[in-house]
């Protein structure tokens, strides 16, 4: 919906580089809402691979201006040419879509308030919607805390601070470093909490020839990244399947990303092929297939500065879909899942495997703690209430 002469309508720049949209579901949200409340929204994005291809699009009323990105190969210095050339291209998109009265960037990286402060000299106010704690992200992946590059990550985010009218943080946690690290005022940061549309995540009839001919199956679901804990889970099963002597269960790992070729040679290695699959991204149909025939599902993000304080959006969908879940005792895991989880000491691969065992030996269990995420994702963490927060953000942005 391109602006005619004459139209009033707020305008909103949304900005954003490690996914594309609308396959980023909480971008794709706050979009949506927004537009349902009358503003004029344009995203700049990267390009999908398999989906989101076109360089120019507009879906539902919301604008979508595309650029081709190569994901980063080679550790920082891969980062830096990913970066580079996002930047490059979201200022070219930028300058030609005119003015704007917010400009909402998405981290990582933190360096999209360079686009932003352009911005602003031109009338528009900066929303900086905080998904990563990006120091702790480079922590997480390379483990250097005083290199040169960490302290530049570190720079980054205080400037992005500095720049920002307001901050919104995906939880409580990153509102206590936008206050604290980000010397930001109170009243300028709103925590909008990930959460799923509920009416997107619905059970369909389970589908027994997933579990490959055994009695249970096991889900993961999500990101495959370096600090996401595939690992951890394939070792776990190791553990369920060597160390606890069970072999009555089938596992599907759905999702991608930059370790799913590591992953899956790490199942081979431990002898898993048999009994682990490895889909790759799938439609949501296929999701919902998976999620609504398993009977457990898998968050094993092990303990590190990002993950302890990160809201895990694989979560808060498996307790859409009524699913228990195993996890590694991380605060924001627990604010999140509550009791619709059980909890393994931080990285304890063999407890880990222990509570999977003791979930499928208890069906009335299971099915306690997926009644009771699933009342948790309807009710106080539901996206509606995400979406007052959203649009209080804008308000205060605007005063």
């Amino acid at each position: 919906m391109w602006a005619l002469p004459g139209d009033t309508r707020k305008r909103a720049l949304v900005l954003v580089e490690n996914l594309s949209v609308p396959f980023d579901r909480r971008v794709w949200q706050e979009c949506t809402t927004l537009r349902d409340a009358g503003w004029e929204v344009h995203v700049i994005c990267p390009q999908g691979t398999k989906r989101d291809t076109e360089p120019e699009a507009v879906i539902d009323d919301v604008n979508i201006h595309r650029y081709p990105l190569r994901a980063a190969v080679g550790g920082p210095a891969g980062y830096l040419a990913e970066y580079g050339t996002a930047l490059w291209h979201t200022f070219r998109l930028a300058r030609r879509l005119g003015r704007f009265d917010v400009v909402h960037a998405c981290n990582p990286p933190d360096l999209l308030f360079l686009v932003a402060r352009r911005l602003k000299r031109r009338g528009a106010r900066f929303v900086f919607d905080q998904h990563d704690l990006v120091p702790e992200l480079y922590l997480s992946r390379f483990g250097r805390g005083k290199d040169l590059l960490y302290r530049a990550v570190c720079a980054l985010e205080r400037l992005t601070y500095r720049a920002a009218d307001v901050v919104i943080a995906t939880n409580e946690s990153y509102r206590e470093v936008a206050l604290s690290r980000g010397d930001k005022r109170p009243e300028d940061v709103f925590v909008v909490r990930s959460a799923p549309a509920v009416e997107r995540f619905h059970e369909v009839p389970a589908e027994p020839e997933l579990k490959r001919g055994k009695p249970y199956l096991l889900c993961y679901l999500g990101v495959m990244g370096p600090q996401d804990g595939v690992d951890y889970a394939l070792r776990s099963l190791v553990a369920l399947r060597d160390g606890l002597g069970r072999h009555d269960w089938h596992a599907v790992f759905v999702g991608s990303g930059d370790t799913f070729a590591e992953m899956v040679d790490l199942a081979f290695r431990l002898g898993l092929s048999d009994r682990v699959e490895f889909t790759g991204r799938v439609p949501d149909e296929d999701l919902l297939r998976y999620l609504s025939t398993s009977d457990v599902c898998l968050s094993p993000d092990p303990f590190n500065p990002l993950n302890d304080v990160s809201t895990m959006n694989k979560v808060m969908e498996y307790m859409a879909m009524s699913r228990p879940i195993v996890s590694f005792d991380l605060r924001e895991a627990r604010v999140s899942a509550g009791d619709a989880a059980v909890y393994a000491p931080a990285n304890d691969e063999l407890e880990f495997a222990k509570l999977i065992d003791r979930l499928l030996d208890d069906p009335d269990e299971r099915r306690r703690m997926g009644e009771t995420g699933r009342a948790r994702v309807s009710g106080p963490l539901s996206w509606s209430r995400s979406q007052e927060s959203l649009l209080a953000a804008y308000a205060r942005a605007l005063s």
